[in-house]
C-alpha cells in the first residue's frame, strides 16, 4: 500500500509553519496514542505514521528534501544523509525516537516530565478542562457568583482512586518491569513500544474495581461555584486549580479554565474600560441647547447638557461612569454621542413652519454655507 502524504497525515497545508506543524502533531499524537486507544487495533500504526511524518517535517533540511522529491527522497538511505540515521522511507524509521519524542514533548508538561531512564509512575495527572461562560455586561460591571455544572472525571469512591478492588495496591508489571515500554531488536535497530500487558502504566491490577474498571475515576457532573470579578471582558481566563479531570489511578487532578464571553448590550458598546452610548436628540434641542437624560451601567441616570448648535456625532464624556479595571486602577469613562433626529411624518402645518424657518435661517447654517461656497469656487476654477 502506497505511503500517505506526510502533510495529509498531519492534516496541514504544505505551506504550514513550524508552529502549525507542531500544533497539528501534538493534536494527532494525543488523539491516536495507544494508551488512549486500547480498543483500537489500528491506533499504534496510525500513531507511528504521525510520528514518522513529523520526524521528517520538523527538520528543515529533511522537509526541503521531502517537498522536492516526496517519499523518494528517503529511499535507499537518502533520508539519513548528513544525519547519521536512516530515513522513514525505507521502513526502518527511528521508531524509538518517535516514541521518546511524543512522551517527552506531548505529555511532559501535563505529567511533570520524566527522563528516559526513569521508571514510570502508575499515577498520571488528569487533563485540564475548558468551560465557556457567558455573562451580561451588568454582571461584568458589578462582578457575580455563578454556579456551573462541569462534566468531568472524578476519583472513584469505591476504590479510593486506586483502580483496585478494596483499594489494594497495584503490582509491578512483569512484562516491562515497571517501565511501561517494551523493546524489540530488529537488526541494528531497537524498536520501543507501549507495553501490551499494562498499556504503558508500568503496573497491573489483579482485581480491578468493578465500578471504575481499574481506571480509578468515573464520569460525573459537578456543580462548582465560581466568583467572576468585576471588570472581566471577552477572552478573560479564570483558572481553578485542581478542578479539572481527576488523575488516573490516584494521580493529581488537572485544572479547570473558564473562558469568559460578555454578551452584547442593547444600549452600551464597550471598548476596554470605556463605554459608548448613542443618544438621539431633537432638532430644536440640538439647535437651542437643552438637557437629555441618559442611563448609566450601574442602573442610575445622568442629566447631560446639550450645547446650542450641537451636530450629529458630537461627543460628551462622563468621567468614571465606564467599566471598572479588572485588576484595580479605577474605572473608565462613558462617552455619549449625539444623534440629531430628523422629524418624519410631518403634518401640513409642520411643513409650513419648516419652510418658513428655512427662509429665515439662511445665515444660521455655517457648515452648509462654507461647503457651497467651496463648491462655487470649484466650479469657477473649472471654467477658468
Amino acid at each position: 500500500m502506497a505511503k500517505r502524504d506526510f502533510y495529509e497525515v498531519l492534516g496541514v497545508a504544505r505551506e504550514a509553519s513550524a508552529e502549525e506543524l507542531k500544533k497539528a502533531y501534538r493534536s494527532k499524537a494525543k488523539e491516536l496514542h495507544p494508551d488512549r486507544n486500547s480498543g483500537n487495533p489500528n491506533a499504534e500504526a496510525q500513531f507511528k505514521e504521525v510520528n514518522e511524518a513529523y520526524d521528517v517535517l520538523k527538520d528543515a533540511e529533511r522537509k526541503a528534501a521531502y517537498d522536492r522529491f516526496g517519499h523518494a527522497a528517503f529511499e535507499g538511505g537518502m533520508g539519513g544523509a548528513g544525519r547519521g540515521r536512516p530515513g522513514p522511507g525505507g521502513g526502518q524509521g527511528d521508531f524509538a525516537s518517535a516514541f521518546s519524542d511524543v512522551f517527552e514533548d506531548l505529555f511532559g508538561d501535563f505529567m511533570g516530565g520524566r527522563g528516559g531512564g526513569q521508571q514510570r509512575s502508575r499515577a498520571q495527572r488528569g487533563s485540564d478542562l475548558r468551560y465557556n461562560l457567558r455573562v451580561t455586561l451588568e454582571e461584568s460591571f458589578a462582578g457575580v457568583q455563578k454556579t456551573i455544572n462541569v462534566p468531568t472525571s472524578v476519583a472513584c469512591d469505591t476504590c479510593r482512586g486506586t483502580g483496585a478492588e478494596g483499594g489494594a495496591e497495584p503490582v509491578t508489571c512483569p512484562t516491562c518491569s515497571g517501565m511501561g515500554k517494551v523493546r524489540a531488536q530488529q537488526g541494528f535497530f531497537t524498536i520501543e513500544r507501549t507495553c501490551p500487558t499494562c498499556n504503558g502504566m508500568g503496573q497491573t491490577i489483579k482485581n480491578p474495581c468493578k465500578v471504575c474498571h481499574g481506571a480509578g475515576r468515573v464520569e460525573q457532573d459537578r456543580a462548582l461555584s465560581v466568583n467572576i470579578p468585576a471588570g472581566v471582558e471577552t477572552g478573560t481566563r479564570i483558572r481553578l486549580a485542581g478542578e479539572g479531570e481527576a488523575g488516573l489511578r490516584g494521580g493529581p487532578s488537572g485544572d479547570l479554565y473558564i473562558f469568559i464571553e460578555v454578551k452584547e448590550h442593547a444600549i452600551f458598546q464597550r471598548e476596554s474600560v470605556h463605554l459608548f452610548c448613542r443618544v438621539p436628540v431633537s432638532m430644536p434641542t440640538a439647535a437651542m441647547g437643552g438637557e437629555v437624560e441618559v442611563p448609566t451601567i450601574d442602573g442610575g441616570k445622568s442629566r447631560v447638557k446639550v450645547p446650542p448648535g450641537s451636530q450629529t456625532g458630537k461627543q460628551m464624556r462622563l468621567r468614571g461612569k465606564g467599566m471598572p479595571a479588572l485588576r484595580g486602577g479605577g474605572s473608565g469613562d462613558m462617552l455619549i454621542e449625539l444623534a440629531v433626529e430628523t422629524p418624519v411624518n410631518l403634518t401640513s402645518r409642520q411643513k409650513e413652519l419648516l419652510r418658513e424657518f428655512e427662509k429665515l435661517s439662511e445665515d444660521n447654517n455655517p457648515e452648509g454655507s462654507s461647503f457651497f461656497s467651496k463648491v462655487r469656487q470649484f466650479w469657477d476654477g473649472m471654467k477658468g
